[in-house]
């Protein structure tokens, strides 16, 4: 498996500097939040995009994703969710990014019937779109839909190779399911995985890897249990956290602790 870190954790930091955190602390990979408070967001022109391009070539880092924020299942008209998309895609495929990241953000005035089919039809709708960019759609276990029996009752229907989940491991455990459900569930469509630390069920402050509650060990085994040879992102989410430790001092250390649980499990 392949690491990665999200600029989350080191909010606006200019892309330059990103880079030098992951060729310094041994990172493969990069994923992107795609926001306007970051320097890299669908609103950059296209000389700024070919600029981040050669960026991550001249590196020799590879961008894993976009992380947007589409909210797949809210309520609403398509046409301004599939529009976001849309653009995220259009950003993916100019710097050479192979996945896009987009939440459910169902909204509790809606039924979970509702909510799961206006995201099943707003993504089957994008799919082709991104079928045509060469770029994947993945649905992140998050708020709304937060395990992965919840995202499959989206994806299955879809039914689409270029729309599939992201895993993001606190999610899926604060929703009750087992490392070994959460796969299950997802596997058929698993684009990448999105690991993370934190205290308790009560306290999502981040944490180092290793420090907190989260069963990293136990997703760790059953991907490669399973020959899942994929990324693991770190997703430190200093950003909603300003009292966390800063990331940069971190990086090595959580390198380290996910190259031993992929030791441990070979």
């Amino acid at each position: 498996m392949k690491l990665a870190f999200s600029t989350l954790g080191v909010p606006g930091l200019p892309l330059a500097d990103v880079l030098r955190l992951a060729t310094t602390h041994g990172y493969h990979g990069v994923e992107l939040r795609a926001h306007p408070e970051e320097p890299v967001h669908p609103g950059i022109d296209s000389s700024r995009r070919a600029d981040a391009a050669a960026e991550f070539k001249a590196a020799g880092v590879e961008l894993l994703g976009l992380a947007g924020y589409a909210r797949v299942a809210a309520p609403g008209d398509d046409e301004p969710v599939i529009e976001e998309v849309r653009r995220l895609l259009d950003l993916a495929r100019d710097l050479g990014a192979p996945f896009v990241r987009v939440f459910p953000g169902g909204g509790t005035e809606q039924s979970r019937q509702e909510a799961d089919a206006t995201a099943a039809r707003r993504l089957g709708t994008a799919a082709e779109y991104a079928a045509d960019l060469g770029v994947r759609i993945l649905l992140e276990t998050h708020d709304s839909h937060r395990t992965g029996a919840d995202a499959i009752r989206i994806l299955g229907p879809v039914g689409h190779r270029h729309v599939g989940s992201l895993w993001d491991v606190m999610h899926t455990w604060l929703g009750g399911e087992q490392p070994s459900e959460s796969y299950a569930a997802l596997s058929p469509h698993l684009g990448y995985v999105q690991v993370k630390d934190i205290a308790s069920a009560d306290d999502t402050t981040p944490l180092p890897l290793g420090a907190g509650v989260l069963p990293l060990a136990d997703c760790v085994e059953v991907l490669s249990r399973h020959g899942w040879d994929g990324w693991l992102c770190w997703e430190y989410e200093k950003r909603w956290y300003e009292a966390a430790a800063p990331l940069p001092d971190l990086l090595t250390a959580g390198r380290d602790h996910l190259a031993r649980l992929l030791n441990d499990s070979a």
